[in-house]
């Protein structure tokens, strides 16, 4: 294997670099790629190549649907009736508005798979209702953006298609099953750690609990929770693909929001298609130049050069695992999540593979360190949503996510360590080995 360290330096060197400079990582990928190409000797119609490759796929299409039905049902009025729903659910308990918060993410997830989306909708009715009813801002800030991470992980989520794409050979319907247990187990850790504080610092209970209360939540609610099904249930049942079920799902979500919870007219449907092609046009660039990127990579051996590195630190599964999630974490912290999985996967995922790590389990790791790494500065892209919408300075929003952090952290090592977190219900139902 000959290996060029120069074109590896241009190639990674000037990525690093940019990223420090705070130029948009999809920017920074075509650029050194660019460069990388052109020290090397290659004609630049090869990046325009592997662009067009990396978004000449049946199954990224199912993307733009995902997106377009979560914008579609976030516009709709649906964050409201499922705050009621999550409130009939777990109002009752100590610190009630934070486990409504948390159980609503939960619920919003699934709809439209996006942390991001979750804060900007459902954040910005939930920490002034928290603030209300007197919890802490910052407190309510914390729970509201940690909680987010759930709908990364709730299918129908469309990283995990961009996973799936980038891993390749991975069943989509798998990594949706995949994402239940482990989305609940984040949602428990989150409600503990709520629990805790808010019996320590005397947070008020909502309404005793009542049955009919919760069945008359649900029938409002269910029209919005049946799209996960239309997803979920046509996906794993062999019925259609997940891109055709995404498509569904997009007039499905636009019937509801429009004839049934009447939060959109005809005239704001435009204005919510208009602000997915802005969040379309981001991922697909990202996707593109990835790929390019990759391609890169591909031929310069990195990835074989980087598995020899961290496996040169240990042989020690356990310690090598402990690893992986670092570098997530850390890449986590100073980038998005698409260009992550894009750029890491072919280099990470053969390291996992080896260590006994299940493909359809790495990618819970990943996209959970991923979310994880929204919450944390430098680049923290929730953290700062979180932060706008409280009117709250990054500093002091962080001090309050430090026992979030914490159970965050243990959520993740459950996942890491207990395989069948993830791979359970996919191997119930006949989707992983």
């Amino acid at each position: 294997m000959v290996v060029n360290s120069t074109a590896i330096l241009i190639l990674l060197g000037v990525f690093l670099l940019l990223v420090v400079l705070r130029l948009p990582i999809s920017y920074a990928v075509a650029i050194s790629t660019t460069l990388c190409l052109l020290y090397q000797g290659l004609p630049l119609a090869t990046l325009a190549q592997q662009m067009v490759k990396g978004i000449w796929s049946f199954s990224l299409m199912a993307v733009p649907f995902f997106i377009t039905m979560g914008v579609l049902m976030g516009y709709g009025g649906i964050s409201q009736k499922l705050l009621d729903l999550a409130d009939a659910c777990v109002g009752w308990m100590t610190g009630g508005l934070a486990m409504v918060n948390i159980v609503a993410s939960y619920f919003f997830g699934g709809i439209s798979g996006s942390a991001a989306a979750d804060t900007a909708s459902l954040g910005s009715l939930e920490i002034p209702m928290m603030v209300d009813r007197g919890y802490d801002v910052d407190f309510s800030t914390a729970v509201t953006i940690s909680s987010s991470v759930e709908g990364m992980l709730v299918p129908p989520s469309h990283n995990m298609v961009i996973y799936a794409t980038t891993a390749g050979g991975i069943s989509v319907g798998s990594l949706f099953l995949a994402g239940y247990l482990p989305g609940a187990v984040l949602a428990g850790s989150l409600m503990v750690i709520s629990y805790i504080l808010s019996k320590k610092r005397n947070y008020p209970k909502g309404d005793p609990f009542s049955i009919k209360r919760f069945l008359k939540e649900l029938a409002s609610s269910i029209w919005a929770l049946s799209s996960i099904l239309i997803v979920v249930v046509g996906v794993c049942a062999g019925v259609f693909t997940a891109t055709e079920s995404a498509a569904i799902a997009v007039i499905y979500s636009l019937l509801v929001s429009v004839f049934i919870y009447k939060g959109l007219n005809f005239k704001q449907v435009w204005y919510a298609i208009d602000g997915c092609i802005d969040t379309l046009s981001i991922v697909l660039i990202l996707i593109a130049c990835s790929n390019a990127f990759g391609y890169c990579l591909t031929m310069l051996h990195v990835p074989a050069l980087a598995a020899s590195a961290i496996k040169s630190v240990t042989s020690n599964p356990i310690i090598l695992a402990l690893l992986l999630n670092l570098i997530l974490l850390i890449l986590g912290m100073i980038m998005d999540m698409a260009p992550i999985i894009l750029i890491s996967t072919p280099i990470l995922l053969p390291i996992a593979m080896e260590i006994g790590i299940d493909p359809v389990q790495y990618g819970i790791m990943l996209v959970l360190n991923c979310g994880i790494g929204l919450l944390t500065p430098p680049v923290g892209a929730v953290l700062f949503i979180g932060s706008a919408i409280a009117k709250r300075p990054i500093e002091k929003v962080v001090k309050a996510m430090v026992p979030f952090y914490i159970f965050m952290i243990v959520a993740l090592m459950v996942v890491t360590f207990v395989p069948s977190v993830s791979l359970f219900i996919p191997r119930l139902l006949g989707y992983a080995g």
